[in-house]
């Protein structure tokens, strides 16, 4: 069947539509330069309201999670938004409930908590690299809806992203970590041995998925391929999900500096300086 001149006008549309957009740096900057202002907002208005929030990120290696995350919480007071990136169990840690070790970085009033990786380990990693039983992989499947609408239940706020990114895209991450020394240390032997596993891994996600995508603590996709792009995307909406005002502290009244000159500073050559190696010249910050 011979399509319309509508109808090819159309597809060529969507096309157009569907190709990767090109932001410019500048423009990328600008823009998260905005959202950030918005999550010193959010920030503050957590923090009076007494909100506790939860925001989990999980995805392939090479996603794009930590660097979202490093964007979020660039501007904020750690005190307020924390990062939990918990390594691998102890011993002692392995005896434990699974959820066990989580529980101890939930947030306190006021506080909201980034968990880069989460107790979604037991869905993923640990049954796809043989480090749980199956009966410890299906006890999560059948716990951790039940524990999640428990912390909804309890007030917590319970936000879950899940980077997707495809194979093409993750390798090239991979290629591109292994030739730069300054960002070899996060190729991982775990990521090596994962990389034959991607089916494995995209099956076990499906069915994480299908058990845990609950109405109280649903999953939110978020489409990594290009990693700017996700960042500002995954920041826009987690704005969007909390209702805030802006309550931004107004500027202080600075005291005046006290006269200095009753104050007499020892000699400098009593105090040990690190060598000057770079000139002493104003570096714009």
């Amino acid at each position: 069947m011979t399509k319309s001149k509508g109808a090819e006008k159309l597809e060529e549309v969507n096309q157009l539509k569907a190709q990767r957009y090109k932001m410019s740096k500048k423009e990328y900057e600008q823009e998260l330069a905005l959202l950030q202002v918005e999550l010193v907002k959010l920030q503050e208005w957590i923090k009076s309201n007494e909100l506790r929030v939860v925001v989990v990120f999980e995805g392939r290696d090479a996603a794009g999670k930590g660097g979202v995350i490093k964007r979020i919480t660039q501007r904020l007071n750690p005190r307020v938004v924390k990062v939990v990136a918990l390594g691998t169990p102890s011993d002692k840690e392995r005896t434990q409930w699974w959820f066990q070790r989580y529980v101890a970085h939930l947030p306190a009033a006021g506080e909201m908590v980034l968990f880069d990786r989460s107790w979604y380990n037991r869905a993923l990693v640990e049954p796809v690299m043989g480090f749980c039983t199956d009966e410890e992989y299906e006890e999560f499947l059948r716990s951790c809806p039940e524990f999640e609408r428990m912390l909804v239940r309890s007030g917590i706020i319970l936000i879950k992203y899940w980077f997707s990114v495809s194979d093409e895209v993750q390798e090239k991450r991979f290629q591109a970590r292994n030739h730069d020394p300054v960002r070899r240390w996060k190729l991982s032997p775990m990521d090596m041995e994962s990389r034959s596993k991607w089916v494995e891994f995209s099956k076990a996600k499906d069915r994480m998925f299908a058990v845990t995508d609950i109405k109280q603590a649903p999953w939110f996709v978020v489409n990594a391929d290009n990693k700017k792009i996700a960042r500002l995307n995954c920041i826009h909406h987690l704005l969007g999900i909390i209702n805030y005002k802006d309550l931004t502290p107004e500027p202080v009244q600075m005291p005046p500096i006290p006269d200095s000159s009753i104050y007499v500073r020892p000699p400098i050559t009593d105090q040990t300086f690190i060598p000057d190696v770079y000139p002493r010249v104003e570096v714009e910050e």
